[in-house]
């Protein structure tokens, strides 16, 4: 991305000395295992446009809120600045009549500023009393009466009429006044912030991204909500990069691992479980290693053979067949059909039959409990977290004792950030499947973050220990090394991560995500671009469906 004006002027503040506010202070607080007073490395990155880690995983945005927590107990010179507020008006009093440089001053210019600061002062509490539209007009008046040489008090004038704007979300008038107010004052914060935002509203990302980084950089990463927009429009246009790229591509089935791997997170699925004696017919019991047969002509039963035979292209159209039958099994059809069509990327065509399944009040218990389970966790990527989790808690109400509903909302919690939620969750699915591997790596992580977020570093090394021990009791757990290697990536031990992303991979070579998190992993710990990029690429190569692979590859072609 090439500089813009704004980022331009945020750099030449960056490099100049430290002022009193610390605008140009490279200092920060200190990740984990880093130098304290060094500038983290995603922070060079947003800079100078380096292709680092910026916006990529739950794991870099979780910790650094813990950073940022720890840091609001130390105040503002040291750490993040909490919810800095930018939405009130500013200016200074009124000055003094006869106050020039030289004891007597201009008497004409200073009564026009006089009355222009008065105008301003009187915008400043219609818009404290709620009045927008009565500050505009005071805001108006000053910008009016104000000399064209006083350009920093004409730049407050048109920040202050911006925030009355945004107040009135007319943010085509906000982006105006604040493009009016950097020209007059290039290093202008609250008017670069403010634009940013207008620009957000107005759906414009990278004007958006261009002004949250100077920003960012003049504020020396030291403001929360300048993080958290950057990192969210970053993430927005990563997005539509790789949607634009990959918008053509077939949607095709993901690997045989993916889907095994998929399947093997539920334990009370239905449709998953190998087919029953009874649907097999007597002739197929004694034809040991040849294709079987199934006892009926059922279009469901045929998808179950296909899904044994890992024959995945055709159970779609087999389940399609029992629906349109109206068969013994179409509840059992409609959900299989459903999670097909949700490994293939098409949520719009699952919902349908997940709707359909959960209404089936005379259908299994399960079945409807897996349909919610699979509609909440869509829900959850659909970013509708408020959905989601009335269907868990649906599924949790009508099938109390089923694990795979506790072990998912667990994941769930662990998204919104409710991590002593999510330890209860995986608690519950232990008790009821003790030897549940993935539930137990789980736990494991939601504990880490628990210990992590608190700053609690006895917990953070119990948990830690705790991972050694969930590997040891399930070597062949490769979710286990997973979660392992993001925590380790957090403690800055880069080189047992990598270690343990390859014990991941060697149990499933097909797992694409593995390889994004490796890639990721050769950005932050040795800034190896082309290696990263080998990774991602490879992680494509192996599921062409895998949109964190895409949607990362996006976000550093962005940067880039």
């Amino acid at each position: 991305m090439a500089a813009s004006k704004p980022v331009e002027a945020a750099m030449a503040a960056a490099a100049a000395p430290a002022s009193g506010n610390g605008v140009g202070s490279s200092g920060g607080t200190a990740a984990p295992g880093s130098g304290a007073g060094t500038l983290p490395r995603w922070h060079v990155a947003l800079a100078i446009g380096a292709p680092l880690l910026l916006g990529a995983g739950a794991m870099y945005l979780w910790s650094r809120r813990r950073r940022r927590r720890e840091a609001g107990g130390r105040g503002d010179a040291s750490g993040l600045k909490r919810n800095s507020e930018r939405k009130t008006p500013e200016g200074r009093a009124s000055p003094a009549l006869g106050s020039g440089p030289d004891g007597s001053g201009d008497s004409l210019e200073m009564s026009s500023l006089d009355r222009a600061q008065a105008a301003k002062n009187k915008g400043n509490k219609y818009f404290k009393a709620g009045k927008y539209e009565q500050a505009i007009q005071c805001y108006t008046e000053a910008i009016s009466l104000c000399p064209t040489e006083k350009n920093a008090d004409l730049s407050t004038f048109y920040q202050n009429r911006a925030a009355a704007f945004e107040q009135l979300q007319k943010w085509k008038e906000v982006a105006q006044d604040c493009t009016k107010a950097v020209e007059l004052n290039p290093k202008y914060v609250k008017a670069l912030f403010r634009r940013a935002k207008a620009h957000e509203k107005l759906d414009n990302k990278k004007e958006c991204l261009e002004d949250v980084t100077a920003v960012c950089i003049l504020e020396g990463f030291q403001n929360e909500q300048s993080m958290l927009l950057a990192d969210k429009v970053l993430k927005l246009l990563g997005k539509e990069n790789a949607k634009e790229k990959y918008k053509n591509r077939e949607p095709l089935m993901p690997s045989p691992q993916f889907i095994k791997s998929y399947f093997s997170s539920f334990t009370d699925d239905i449709i998953s479980q190998p087919m029953l004696k009874g649907e097999k017919s007597d002739e197929d019991k004694d034809k040991e290693g040849e294709a079987l047969e199934v006892k009926e002509n059922s279009g469901y039963l045929k998808a179950k053979q296909y899904m044994e035979e890992e024959n995945y292209d055709k159970i779609i159209s087999e389940c399609s067949k029992e629906i349109d039958a109206q068969g013994k099994y179409m509840a059992e059809a409609l959900l299989l059909r459903a999670t097909f069509y949700l490994l293939i990327g098409s949520a719009n065509a699952a919902k349908p039959d997940l709707d359909k399944v959960i209404s089936l009040k005379e259908a299994n218990v399960k079945l409807r409990a897996n349909a919610l389970i699979k509609r909440g966790t869509m829900c959850m990527q659909q970013q509708q977290p408020m959905l989601s989790t009335q269907d868990f808690n649906m599924a949790a109400e009508i099938d109390p004792m089923n694990s795979d509903v506790y072990h998912h909302r667990g994941q769930l919690k662990i998204l919104l950030d409710l991590v002593e939620e999510a330890v209860a969750d995986f608690d519950a699915c232990i008790r009821l499947r003790p030897k549940f591997a993935l539930a137990q790596a789980q736990k494991c992580f939601a504990l880490y973050r628990q210990a992590y977020t608190a700053n609690n570093s006895s917990q953070v090394q119990a948990a830690m220990k705790g991972f050694e021990e969930v590997i040891k009791k399930f070597p062949r757990c490769a979710e286990g090394y997973a979660l392992y290697a993001q925590a380790l990536t957090d403690q800055q031990q880069f080189g047992k991560a990598d270690e343990m992303y390859d014990k991941c991979i060697d149990l499933e070579p097909d797992n694409a995500t593995t390889y994004v998190h490796k890639g990721l992993l050769q950005l932050q710990w040795k800034q190896d671009l082309d290696k990263g990029l080998e990774l991602i690429s490879k992680a494509i190569e192996i599921d062409n469906k895998c949109d964190f692979a895409y949607e990362t590859m996006g976000t550093i072609e962005v940067q880039r």
